[in-house]
């Protein structure tokens, strides 16, 4: 009894949690409470464009660790460049252990773009952030102008302060006295990059696009104060409050990622927090040592902000002067994180260019056929699967039938739930999962064949049909499963694809043949008092 009960738990769990991810795909409208996941569809079913790059290693004299390193440099700065397309789901991966890389970008159907990105230069740079004086001169300036000029820049009405202006002058009834109240000041720029909670100097993700947009205005750029640069902070994934730092810098770089030799990840082993834990060294070659030496000997506690691609990964404060051109970067770091700005330190200087060797763009006419020919293949795999169990094996054809269907919306639920992307090989996947969905419940139903044949009362046939069974079903899913990791493993995009939906499928099928079917036939047994099984 209690066994059951344990049982019973783990398939509401399932079910509760296959319906949670599933049904936001095919109901629309749920409650708030619900998730915002969706399943994500690949290049091959949404269309857009696929780039294949290869390092270069031709006219360079590199051991094996420094080309190892340069592949992985490569596929960090290019992932930090293709941030900025806004492609939803991009995939880059590098093709096995060799030094060429693919990039898929859907729904994107000009490559030119993305080509001229990738192909640029890496950009590492140190700049100092700008003082109190120079950013609040900053802010009053680009408020000024975004104020008088609000009609050019219709995204931006949102921030404006003009409705406030109204009020105040029914109010006060003149606009001298509007003019002499500083808290009614029209400032846009002021309200786009401060948060929700009224911290300054921090922007939203969901106007991102907005300020990305105003600082490739060439307008907006000449009323930045002269030797000024406004930057954007690195994303933070973990971020709960859903923000990025905006940064005020001096616009000259005190110095570039051409003077860094090396930089790596070690960890401390001091007593105080700020000594412990993961952290970032770096080193300066000789002219590097000496530019950085004077640097930090000039700005003591001031900060120093470092940039790729004009973007700021991290901005610590200046605690002493460095003769020697070693610095640490601290912080409340892992280890990966402190591997990831390891690499993108190190990527000022790319020790080998990549090249695009194949491109190509998938047009959305072949997704649209390719998912409806998917979805045909699958109704009609299943319609066939179940009109053939039921006709075979009767009311027990009709319990495996239910495993089926909850096995198609387990893959998924799960496939929603890790952030997954379906692919064409993935719904190959699915449709393989169909049929051995009912091949762990051929095996027990004809194992209640036999023990009713040898006549064995109904409640005993199912039970030793279950367990008799078990052994059998188990070998062939954990065989099938083993060989589906190993396609993930070594696979690449595709294949990769195929193996995760079949992976879960054999996941899902044992679950609904042995645990889900066996708990219908106790209910079916236990509830009416049988003498015959429809099997």
């Amino acid at each position: 009894m209690r066994n059951k009960k344990i049982r019973g738990l783990i398939i509401i769990v399932v079910l509760l949690v296959t319906a949670y991810y599933f049904l936001p795909l095919v109901v629309s409208n749920l409650p708030s409470f619900w998730t915002s996941k969706r399943l994500k569809l690949g290049l091959d079913l949404q269309g857009g464009s696929q780039i294949q790059l290869e390092v270069d290693f031709t006219d360079l004299e590199l051991t094996e660790k420094e080309k190892e390193d340069a592949v992985k440099t490569a596929l960090q700065i290019i992932r930090n460049r293709i941030d900025q397309f806004g492609v939803s789901e991009p995939m880059l991966q590098r093709v096995g252990n060799t030094n060429r890389i693919i990039i898929q970008l859907p729904g994107l159907k000009d490559p030119s773009r993305a080509k001229d990105l990738i192909g640029k230069t890496a950009l590492l740079e140190f700049k100092l952030l700008a003082n109190s004086e120079q950013i609040q001169e900053t802010y009053e300036k680009l408020d000024k102008y975004l104020a008088e000029n609000i009609e050019k820049y219709e995204y931006l009405e949102e921030f404006s302060d003009v409705d406030k202006e109204e009020e105040a002058l029914d109010i006060l009834g003149s606009e001298e006295e509007l003019d002499e109240t500083e808290e009614i000041t029209n400032r846009v720029f002021s309200n786009l990059t401060t948060s929700d909670d009224g911290y300054p100097m921090i922007i939203q993700y969901e106007n991102i696009p907005e300020f990305k947009q105003l600082l490739e205005d060439n307008d907006f750029q000449k009323q930045i104060p002269a030797g000024i640069q406004i930057a954007l902070g690195k994303q933070d994934k973990n971020d709960p409050y859903n923000v990025r730092p905006i940064y005020v810098l001096k616009q000259r770089a005190e110095i570039t990622g051409q003077y860094l030799e090396n930089a790596m990840t070690k960890i401390g082993q001091g007593y105080s927090p700020k000594d412990k834990g993961p952290y970032i060294y770096l080193q300066f070659n000789k002219s590097g040592s000496k530019k950085f030496k004077n640097i930090t000997g000039q700005n003591i506690d001031k900060k120093l902000a470092i940039l790729l691609d004009d973007i700021v990964f991290i901005a610590p404060t200046i605690e002493s002067r460095i003769p020697n051109g070693e610095a640490r970067i601290t912080g409340s770091f892992t280890i990966e994180e402190c591997h990831d700005l390891v690499i993108v330190l190190n990527a000022g200087s790319l020790p080998a260019p990549a090249n695009i060797i194949e491109e190509r763009t998938v047009g959305p006419t072949l997704g649209s056929d390719s998912i409806q020919a998917g979805i045909l293949a699958a109704i009609i795999g299943m319609a066939v699967i179940f009109l053939f169990m039921i006709i075979y094996y009767g009311v027990s054809g009709f319990f495996a039938d239910i495993a089926v269907i909850v096995n198609m919306g387990f893959i998924i639920a799960i496939m929603t739930m890790l952030e997954g992307t379906l692919t064409m090989p993935g719904i190959a996947g699915m449709i393989l999962t169909i049929g051995m969905a009912v091949d762990a419940n051929v095996l027990i139903f004809e194992r209640i064949r036999e023990n009713l044949r040898l006549g064995k009362t109904v409640r005993t046939a199912v039970d030793s049909g279950f367990s008799r069974a078990l052994v059998t079903i188990l070998d062939a899913n954990i065989t099938t499963l083993i060989t589906a990791l190993v396609l993930y493993r070594l696979g690449t995009g595709p294949i990769k694809g195929f193996a995760v939906t079949l992976s879960i499928g054999i996941v899902g099928s044992m679950f609904a043949s042995i645990v889900l079917v066996k708990a219908i036939f106790d209910g079916f047994i236990t509830n009416i008092a049988r003498d015959k099984l429809s099997i």
